[in-house]
């Protein structure tokens, strides 16, 4: 059997018989538009898909992203903020709100008045648990400052049921909020959740399918036609290459098994296991049920964007996806679907620069916040720490415990160091982004100074925000980990693609630029929502060939 065609059936039977395909009507040739509220709202989140990606690939899909481009296509939609990283991105997609309102800046943040010896922030721990760190911690939804629409809409509706699966915790917690009924991520082991929750049956049988696959070895997978033209190594140094990769693994390698199409499969194959167990859109009223697919981004930061295995991982993903429709289709609910991105991605600099981007570049280790800092301090005298921050794009921070008039000489320092460097762009400071006026517009004629404010938080964000320019990939070493990222301001990694399906709605592709915060208002006007409390930084769209109309 073809292990490409064959593996996301493979993925949907995790569960085996659990799985049933109940019995529904066919549905007719060609289905009325929807007058009526959907039972089952689906929201999917493919991490790293980039508008890019799906402009690269959409002709060739088949399954489950051929038929969502039969719905409302917005290809270009934005993730309109800077910080475009996993947690950012997640959370602005069900809140309606941009990062600089959802507070959640960053996959991580500095904050030096945290007591514990570990100043760096997770974006979804509780940093107040003892013995914790930002890289040992408990999950925790406290820091999102603003309720979801799944939040929303149990609290209209107490009935209501509210499911979050993903491949990352940060992805579950961001689309799920602070009040759900089932929430379920991936840990590298197994799916769990919060201490205490109790497991549902098909978790138990999903935790042991998964872990079934992973202890198999998998064979490499074929290539399909589209693929092979991608299917060539690129040395990225120290005798290690990508591109060229399919997915063969050994026995019990977990980390391999993350980053490949199965990852997805296991994910999605959970999340049909929840609709079905837990009976989804059956009920008096719409149930909501978000899914991050995670494989994507994992392959992007081993493999980069443009090799064989992004191309084999959306051939899969695209017939994951049809088959999870199909188990939709068979429960007879009439459900909604909704797909979009947290962010886009960068390929690998050194294919880039075969592909004629000859700017593209990996970062100078010596942009490195402690080590700008170290430079300042024996020019300053001081003796103690006076930079802090994650890497060199991004938020920087400055001691706390320095007198005023050294605050502003060490602000002046980096500021000036920063801005001599070649491979930076821009460096602002807290004052500037605080003073600048909230972004307005399209997203896609925004300054740079326009999507950080989008994302800058006064509470959370640093005392200086450093853009390096594009393509320059804020990896230094590939060789020891990851050899791609995202998180820069620029729109290879700000579009992402918008998909709205339901049955019988009148397909159409919209050019302009929209955001991820309109999909929330966008969906509760379709419900009938009423949306209360602080104005939201979204819009709705217009889907009125599908029954929300916006006034």
């Amino acid at each position: 059997m073809n292990r490409y065609t064959s593996l996301a059936v493979l993925a949907l039977g995790l569960l085996s018989a659990p799985i049933r395909a109940e019995t529904a009507p066919p549905a007719p040739p060609t289905a009325p538009a929807p007058t009526t509220p959907p039972k089952l709202i689906v929201v999917i989140s493919v991490d790293q898909f980039s508008a890019d990606l799906f402009g690269e690939y959409r002709t060739s899909f088949t399954g489950g992203l051929a038929r969502l481009q039969k719905g409302g296509v917005f290809p270009s939609g934005y993730q309109s903020h800077a910080a475009t990283e996993t947690c950012p991105g997640h959370s602005t997609i069900l809140t309606g709100f941009r990062p600089e309102h959802t507070g959640i800046i960053a996959n991580n943040w500095t904050d030096l008045s945290v007591a514990r010896a570990d100043k760096q922030v997770y974006c979804s721990e509780d940093e107040t648990v003892p013995g914790s760190s930002s890289a040992n911690y408990t999950v925790s939804d406290k820091h999102l400052l603003v309720p979801t629409l799944g939040e929303r809409m149990k609290a209209a509706i107490p009935a209501t049921r509210v499911v979050s699966v993903a491949g990352k915790d940060r992805a579950a917690v961001m689309m799920g909020g602070h009040n759900v009924d089932e929430l379920w991520w991936w840990n590298g082991k197994a799916f769990v959740s919060y201490a205490g929750r109790a497991t549902p049956a098909v978790v138990a049988r999903a935790n042991a399918a998964t872990a079934a696959k992973i202890a198999a070895p998998q064979a490499a997978l074929d290539v399909p036609d589209i693929c092979k033209p991608h299917d060539r190594a690129t040395s990225v140094g120290g005798g290690k290459t990508v591109g060229d990769g399919h997915f063969e693994r050994t026995a019990g390698n977990a980390a391999a098994f993350r980053a490949s199409p199965a990852f997805d499969g296991a994910i999605v194959a959970l999340a049909a296991g929840l609709v079905q167990d837990m009976k989804l859109g059956k009920g008096s009223t719409t149930d909501i049920i978000d899914v991050g697919a995670s494989a994507t981004d994992y392959i992007g930061h081993t493999y980069g964007t443009e090799g064989a295995e992004m191309c084999i991982q959306l051939q899969q993903l695209d017939a994951t996806l049809g088959s999870f429709f199909e188990v939709l289709d068979a429960t007879g609910v009439d459900y909604e679907v909704v797909l979009t991105a947290d962010h886009g991605g960068n390929d690998i600099p050194e294919r880039e620069v075969t592909a004629g981007l000859p700017d593209a570049q990996r970062v100078k280790v010596d942009l490195a916040p402690s080590l700008v800092g170290k430079q300042i301090m024996a020019k300053l005298g001081i003796t103690t720490p006076v930079l802090f921050g994650d890497i060199p794009n991004g938020d920087i921070y400055i001691a706390r415990d320095l007198a005023p008039a050294q605050r502003k000489a060490v602000q002046d320092a980096a500021v000036a160091y920063y801005k001599a460097a070649p491979q930076v762009a821009e460096v602002f400071t807290a004052a500037q982004l605080q003073a600048a006026p909230a972004p307005k517009g399209p997203p896609e004629k925004w300054g740079m100074i326009e999507r950080a404010r989008a994302s800058f938080n006064a509470k959370r964000s640093g005392d200086l925000l450093v853009f390096l320019k594009p393509r320059i990939t804020p990896i230094p070493d590939p060789t020891r980990g990851s050899v791609a990222t995202h998180g820069s301001p620029y729109d290879y990694d700000r579009r992402v693609p918008i998909l709205f399906w339901r049955k019988g709605m009148t397909g159409f592709e919209h050019p302009g630029g929209v955001e991820t915060v309109d999909i929330m208002p966008t969906l509760a006007r379709q419900i009938g929502l009423r949306l209360t409390g602080p104005k939201i930084d979204g819009k709705c769209l217009d889907l009125s060939k599908a029954g929300a109309v916006c006034r």
